[in-house]
């Protein structure tokens, strides 16, 4: 039934976009055409719509069109009112501020931005919906935002002045048990699979397709995570060496092009468009509205391993982080292990990892001998957190209710599969002084690089806590996991990482009319500086890394090659051709080197 309703609407595609452009042209009779096309119109502008344009763009969108506020601005005005006190309520609340059309997962970043609301939202409901404030926005001249959820921390989705394209409330999942992508029943074999609409989340697909069927899909590690943005721009998850990324198992995807065209990309139609939207950022090629993602056979057993080790000497500290990586090198860099590893100021080394397995008793037997290494020289180790490892029904991972590790979302009426892993907790309404990222090759674990990589990461870890994301490097994984990483625009750098370097800091939350101390911002200046120093170590060895694009620094002037590297100019072409006035804008995206930062005024042609 699901198959012929798919087919149904590709039929429907390019009718759809006539009878809408059609529409528009009575929507929008009488809009100014003497604005210049080089800067995008603003609410104090003369050619800002009307009020009768926007009550048109109303009743296209059946209703749903909203006039935005600033999250906390019943705050500013009156703190003892009721909507201040349940936002207060619900601030570190994850899946509450997604469920806001100015809420964002973070709260800004220091000189780089701070949340700003939309000056209308179109909360779209199907696809229609996502056409129409395409086609106003396109004909009207304005600055275009879309938000699923809200969780980018380079603060994509969010913009003043502009209308927000809001696809929160487009979260159907549908199981298929042999999907195949639109045209391409002569090439592709059936496949298991899970579709979904883009404003899902993953512990949405991952109720259904883990907890519900059994299966796995690669998806994302924060369970609030938006689908299709987790998607567009790679999409990493603990399982990333077993399963590679979650852009190598698209299918298939529904986009809204600049042109209100309905576009179906997959292998066999449109397979440039399909390619930039398997890691090419997300926000640059239109409002993805579905996606087709393949699901996998289930471990029987997913794990974990933990501990937090403090060393009492730098001397020790050194010798830790040697024995650490002996260990990591040969028994972990394999697709069973992801997550990371964490190096603190202290002289401290925080493991928290996870894997997948065949027998419950895997997971602690590997970590056996490591462990007991360092048990056993109290002389110069302390354990903070006492090591251990275990492994439970894989199944049951994600299962909210009687999960000690996560955190469920209380509210009336949340659905009881809403819940969030409690280690993600202080991630929520973070303000951020200063974040980076670089992939660290697997070169540096031979016997050649390996002193260079421990000096680099003593060094850094004297300045700002470094974080290894071993997931986020795909070096160990099977050959099929880097090929089908190698045929997605992510940067190739990927494939031969062993790891994913993040260095990051900031403090609690700090929206806009929230009342709180005023910030030290003498001290959140000096910390930015310390991440910065901390990075410059690790560039030492890797002086032209990459970067992930979701889980980078917003001040990165190389972003282009630290992005996408070699695939950036592919990447521009695509661009150019789905998108050739710049429609869709966001901050270090595709083609944005072409507009001012805010992204209302063209530099160049």
């Amino acid at each position: 039934m699901r198959r012929r309703h798919l087919l149904k609407m590709a039929a429907l595609t390019p009718v759809l976009a006539a009878i809408t452009e059609a529409a528009f042209s009575q929507v929008i009779s009488g809009a100014s055409s003497a604005t210049p096309r080089r800067a995008r119109v603003r609410p104090t502008d003369p050619g800002w719509p009307s009020e009768a344009a926007w009550r048109r763009l109303n009743v296209a969108v059946g209703g749903n069109l909203i006039k935005t506020a600033p999250l906390f601005s019943s705050c500013a005005a009156d703190p003892g009112d009721s909507a201040c006190r349940k936002a207060m309520q619900n601030m570190h609340n994850p899946f509450y501020l997604g469920d806001q059309p100015s809420g964002t997962q973070v709260s800004g970043w220091l000189d780089a931005w701070s949340p700003a609301a939309s000056t209308y939202a179109v909360k779209a409901h199907a696809t229609a919906d996502v056409v129409a404030a395409v086609n106003f926005a396109r004909t009207q001249n304005l600055r275009v935002v879309i938000k699923g959820t809200g969780h980018s921390y380079l603060g994509t989705s969010n913009a003043p002045d502009s209308l927000l394209i809001w696809t929160r409330a487009m979260n159907r999942v549908t199981l298929h048990d042999r999907f195949v992508p639109t045209g391409c029943a002569d090439t592709v074999a059936p496949t298991s699979a899970v579709t979904s609409e883009s404003g899902a989340m993953w512990i949405d697909l991952y109720d259904a397709v883990t907890t519900g069927a059994g299966r796995y899909v690669q998806g994302g590690g924060c369970t609030d995570v938006g689908v299709a943005g987790l998607i567009q721009s790679g999409g990493f998850g603990s399982m990333s060496k077993t399963f590679g990324t979650a852009a190598s198992s698209l299918l298939e995807a529904e986009i809204v092009c600049a042109d209100g065209r309905v576009y179906i990309a997959n292998a066999c139609t449109n397979p440039e468009l399909f390619w930039a939207l398997k890691g090419g950022g997300g926000g640059s090629w239109g409002v993805v509205t579905r996606v087709a993602l393949r699901t996998y056979e289930l471990p029987n057993f997913f794990g974990a391993a933990w501990g937090k080790i403090t060393a009492r000497s730098d001397d020790a500290y050194r010798k830790l982080l040697a024995r650490f990586f002996d260990f990591y090198g040969a028994n972990l860099l394999n697709p069973h292990w992801g997550e990371g590893a964490t190096l603190g100021r202290g002289n401290a080394l925080e493991i928290s990892m996870v894997c997948q397995a065949a027998d419950k008793a895997y997971a602690s037997d590997v970590w056996k001998p490591f462990f007991d290494w360092v048990s056993g020289a109290p002389q110069d180790y302390v354990l903070n957190r006492k090591p251990g490892a275990d492994a439970e029904d894989a199944r049951a991972w994600w299962r909210v209710p009687d999960n000690d590790s996560m955190i469920p979302d209380s509210r009336a009426g949340a659905p009881p599969h809403h819940g969030w892993w409690k280690g993600d907790q202080d991630q929520v309404g973070l303000f951020l002084h200063g974040y980076d990222s670089l992939w660290l090759p697997i070169s540096l674990l031979q016997p050649n690089g390996r002193p260079r990589l421990l000096d680099a990461l003593f060094a850094a870890s004297r300045l700002q806590k470094v974080r290894l994301h071993f997931n986020k490097g795909l070096a160990g994984a099977p050959t099929s996991v880097i090929a089908a990483a190698q045929e997605t625009a992510t940067n190739p750098a990927v494939c031969t990482a062993f790891a994913l370097a993040i260095i990051a800091d900031g403090e609690g939350p700090a929206f806009r009319g929230l009342a709180r101390p005023a910030m030290d911002l003498a001290a959140a200046h000096e910390d930015a500086r310390r991440i910065d120093a901390a990075t410059a170590e690790l560039r030492k060895i890797v002086p032209n890394a990459g970067s992930y694009v979701s889980e980078s620094n917003y001040f990165n002037a190389s972003w282009q090659q630290a992005y996408w590297g070699s695939n950036y100019p592919r990447l521009r072409a695509v661009k150019d051709k789905y998108d050739p006035d710049g429609l869709f804008f966001v901050h270090h995206g595709v083609g944005s080197e072409d507009w001012s930062a805010d992204g209302f005024t063209r530099l160049r042609s």
